[in-house]
């Protein structure tokens, strides 16, 4: 393998664009070779001060390009099938942000093309399971040192969302955090989704319920639930409280020094998911750079990212129609086994 990833970054919007000065600046065995955005003045914009760097305006100039030999796809979810199948015919190593695709057809797709190329290629981009407490929950989780695990509960609040930020979006575009976390803490496939709507907040806007109680069950009947919360309007807050046998562990929630000052006691909530997760996203970026070089990946294959849009079907179902949706997977291929 070669010493250094020269790395096509495929969109140049709020999350690729912190990805490129992360490569740049922060990642080690890793450079930009090609920022690729449909807004070419973006994509010259976000290579401005990265030596070597070109800007193009079309996939598949960065994917022919014979400088670059991976690439990082920060585009928006409707757009990924595209460039992971013409990305897996190069055959080389593909960072994909979540979703690795809107539904779970199109991500069969993506698995089968993998699993006839006979190795894995793609890292979806689950940066939680990179968080130092996520990793930590999941340690004591293994070692099974307060007992076995009975349930997680869980809370996803934003301070806000973005225009046309719609109902199903709070599925598949926030709670696909928390399917992912509970396969990651359980080890284990979410078998049902249910998802329950109660009183609504004034701030959310027309079309959209918030917040949502979304209800899960695993394979060995671990029971999770879900406090989705977009319009929470304190801030940016992500935590999780796991029920054991033997004790009770908790992650997330308010962050820095707690201060008792003048009869008035507090922290801070961060403002947002690159504050919460910044150390997250240095640390899956450089698993992946690291495992790359070795020919493998560094975290969730595309199985995971398959799994995954198969929950986001069940819980868009789910909200719809109120009752308990199971979820439908395809049997696992031996690759990912």
């Amino acid at each position: 393998m070669t010493e250094t990833l020269r790395v096509a970054v495929i969109g140049a919007g709020r999350m690729g664009a912190d990805h490129i000065q992360r490569l740049s600046k922060r990642i080690h065995g890793a450079e930009v070779a090609a920022v690729v955005d449909v807004d070419l003045a973006r994509a010259q914009a976000a290579i401005e001060g990265i030596p070597g760097a070109v800007a193009l305006a079309d996939a598949d100039e960065a994917l022919n390009n014979g400088d670059v030999n991976a690439v990082l796809i920060a585009t928006p979810g409707f757009l990924h099938e595209d460039i992971l199948l013409k990305a897996l015919a190069k055959d080389i190593p593909i960072l994909c942000e979540k979703p690795l695709t809107p539904d779970a057809e199109s991500a069969w797709k993506i698995v089968e093309a993998e699993e006839k190329l006979g190795h894995k290629r793609i890292q979806v981009g689950f940066m939680r399971r990179f968080d130092a407490e996520y990793a930590a929950l999941g340690q004591v989780i293994r070692d099974q040192e307060l007992g076995e695990l009975l349930m997680l509960h869980h809370q996803h609040r934003n301070p806000t969302t973005p225009a046309g930020f719609t109902n199903e979006m709070l599925i598949n575009d926030s709670v696909v955090h928390e399917f992912d976390a509970i396969r990651y803490f359980t080890g284990e496939e979410i078998t049902s989704v249910q998802v329950r709507l109660g009183k609504a907040t004034k701030n959310a806007p027309a079309g959209q319920h918030d917040p949502q109680h979304v209800l899960v069950e695993t394979e060995s009947g671990v029971l999770a639930d879900v406090e989705i919360y977009v319009n929470a309007k304190f801030g940016y807050e992500v935590a999780t409280q796991a029920s054991f046998e033997d004790g009770i562990v908790s992650i997330g929630g308010d962050k820095g020094p707690y201060t008792r000052s003048a009869g008035r006691w507090g922290g801070n909530v961060t403002p947002g998911f690159e504050e919460r997760f910044g150390a997250a996203y240095d640390v899956e970026i450089q698993s992946w750079v690291d495992a790359a070089l070795r020919g493998e990946i560094g975290g969730p294959t595309a199985w995971d990212g398959y799994a995954t849009a198969a929950c986001c079907e069940a819980g868009v179902e789910a909200q719809k129609n109120g009752e308990k949706v199971a979820v439908k997977l395809n049997a696992k291929p031996a690759l990912y086994s």
